[in-house]
């Protein structure tokens, strides 16, 4: 009889550990309130002297009450709250039981209390999965945060001199209305250099922060609050015996453990936000060699811009009849787009300008009607070498920093300069930033140096964020099978001319060559793409202007007026290195700002 294993999936969460009086469970309850569309099912509240903690869950399995968060362990006294899904999680309750420990629940939650209770805080290099979670260990008085390897779950947190306090979004610390709104002048210029990538622990907000990727936090009774690191990525160059073969069989090995570890740690159908690509497409391959049936499919698609197609459905649907999937094809018109677009970026914890935000956001909403899990192809470009712009900075290598600059960055310095009021202009945070990132040393190859940054920095606010946010907003859970930890540590020391072999990803290629449909495998590199986000015109061109003549944009002198006009005046003109629309940016940042920081609804 096959064991049948049950997760407590994704959530949203929130808590106080105040160091002058008790918590005030008052403010959980507000800062729940923004988290509701995260997990939009129950709602769970505990609170005892210093500590209040909050949970919003999304319950797909499991749906008895004992699985309900915050979940106390009445052995260790110890409180859980917990976002995400350990994916090794049988194998640790095992050993767990094997060391005397006693199990009330099937999930994964109990497991992270029992393996903190048993390791302490290097519990967190044992468990592979995506999570965010904030345990309280009443013994010690210390609260215990923690995030997953890549950042896939999201952390913010926000310290004030009576109380450190902590969500799954931006919002709902915003709803305790004790947050300075002053801007940060070092992630204003992330932000507006890095495709709106602005790396933790900063956000656009100087008093909230978020903890990074791959870390941990302590804070202690008297508000000591300390951050340490329990994973890096190791690029170094691997053992030059290993041929082509191996590596792409190595490769092979550790995909379909990241797709299966993904299904099998469930008990409902998954399935895969389809977007015609090889990755997306790829997960469908494994997902039927594995004996995965049926396989639900979803893509999306939007109208044509400026001569640029607004989808790809000629590449899923190819996809969809080679596998015989269950395919769903969404297209929106772009008045339609327009009329969500507000509602999309209200949903960003932080602002984003990736065109496919929206399109995620408007696809989960129609997914999350026909199921709850879907399977997506998030961080294969990164990983395997993917985008247009890693050859030429492997070609350009010599000249390092100013190569990876002049072929990613969105503005260089004087750019900034010349957009910006000058009240904001300040030292050159972006490049010092990726100066120190993109130190590799002799064993290091430059482009792996690139792409070990992308894996743990700069994919957790781009893609990643995205992700996230736009599924969870519809209480949808995306699983990212090319970010599990171990198959992104197989890749990172691998060659750089294999990756970028065949025009990229050579690995996956070789893999999909005996499962997917030539076409799909040889066609140019596609996007997800919104072409009325890429080129502004018309109505959106209407609504981009309107946002930045507000009151509230002029008074907030960000953005220099004679700047904001040349982009109105002639928005296909300004462009980004990527080919991006720098009047998009403005306006999405402005918007998002309008909604968060000067309170405008949507």
């Amino acid at each position: 009889m096959k064991t049948r294993y049950y997760t407590a999936i994704v959530c949203g969460i929130a808590g106080e550990r105040h160091f002058r009086g008790p918590a005030d469970p008052a403010r959980i309850a507000r800062m729940l309130l923004p988290l509701a569309r995260r997990g939009p099912d129950h709602e769970g509240q505990w609170h005892q002297g210093p500590v209040a903690l909050g949970h919003r869950r999304l319950s797909v399995i499991d749906l008895n009450p004992r699985a309900h968060q915050p979940l106390l362990d009445p052995d260790s006294g110890q409180v859980l709250v917990f976002n995400g899904c350990i994916y090794n999680y049988p194998q640790l309750r095992t050993q767990l039981q094997e060391r005397g420990h006693r199990f009330r629940t099937t999930g994964d939650s109990e497991v992270i209390l029992k393996a903190y209770a048993e390791w302490g805080e290097i519990c967190v290099e044992r468990l592979h999965g995506m999570f965010a979670f904030a345990l309280w260990d009443p013994r010690a008085e210390r609260l215990f945060l923690a995030r997953d390897r890549l950042g896939i779950k999201p952390l913010y947190y926000h310290q004030a001199p009576d109380a450190f306090r902590f969500a799954s979004n931006v919002q709902a610390l915003l709803a305790t209305k004790d947050v300075d709104l002053t801007l940060d002048e070092v992630a204003l210029h992330h932000h507006l250099s890095l495709h709106a990538v602005v790396p933790a622990p900063h956000t656009l907000l100087r008093s909230i922060r978020k903890l990074a990727p791959g870390h941990y936090l302590t804070v202690d009774a008297d508000g000591t609050v300390k951050e340490e690191s329990y994973w890096q990525l190791d690029a170094r160059n691997p053992d030059p015996a290993r041929n082509t073969e191996e590596w792409v069989e190595q490769v092979h090995v550790e995909l379909r453990e990241a797709v299966r570890k993904r299904i099998e740690i469930s008990d409902i159908p998954v399935g895969v936000l389809l977007s015609g690509g090889l990755d997306s497409s790829l997960l469908v391959a494994l997902l039927a060699e594995h004996g995965s049936s049926p396989i639900r499919t979803y893509s999306i698609g939007f109208e044509d811009v400026g001569g640029e197609a607004g989808h790809e459905f000629e590449y899923s649907d190819a996809v969809a009849r080679h596998y015989d999937t269950e395919h769903h094809r969404y297209f929106i018109r772009n008045d339609q787009l327009l009329d969500r677009l507000d509602e999309a970026i209200g949903c960003m914890s932080e602002p984003m300008v990736a065109q496919d935000a929206a399109a995620f956001f408007l696809l989960a909403e129609q997914v999350k009607t026909d199921i709850s899990v879907v399977q997506s192809g998030q961080g294969a470009d990164e990983v395997f070498a993917g985008y247009s712009w890693y050859p030429k900075m492997h070609e350009e290598q010599a000249d390092g920093l100013n190569a990876f600059c002049r072929h990613y960055l969105d503005r260089t310095h004087d750019e900034f300069g010349g957009a910006l009021a000058p009240e904001w202009i300040g030292e050159d945070h972006s490049r010092a930033l990726l100066a120190e990132r993109l130190e590799c040393g002799e064993d290091v190859e430059f482009l792996n140096a690139v792409l070990r940054m992308d894996a743990t920095m700069l994919i957790t606010d781009d893609p990643v964020k995205r992700v996230d946010n736009m599924t969870m907003a519809w209480g949808l859970e995306a699983r990212v099978p090319y970010l599990d930890h171990q198959l992104v540590e197989c890749v990172a020391g691998m060659p750089a001319e294999l990756k970028l072999r065949d025009g990229g990803k050579y690995p996956l290629r070789a893999l999909a060559r005996a499962r997917l449909p030539a076409e799909v495998i040889d066609r140019p590199k596609g996007y997800f793409p919104v072409p009325a986000l890429k080129y502004v015109q018309g109505p959106f061109l209407d609504w981009a202007r309107e946002i930045l003549s507000r009151p509230e944009c002029l008074n907030r002198r960000l953005f220099r007026r004679e700047y904001l006009d040349r982009l109105l005046q002639d928005p296909l003109r300004y462009r980004t290195a990527l080919d991006g629309s720098l009047l998009w940016h403005a306006a999405a940042l402005e918007c998002w700002l309008q909604q968060h920081v000067d309170g405008i609804s949507p």
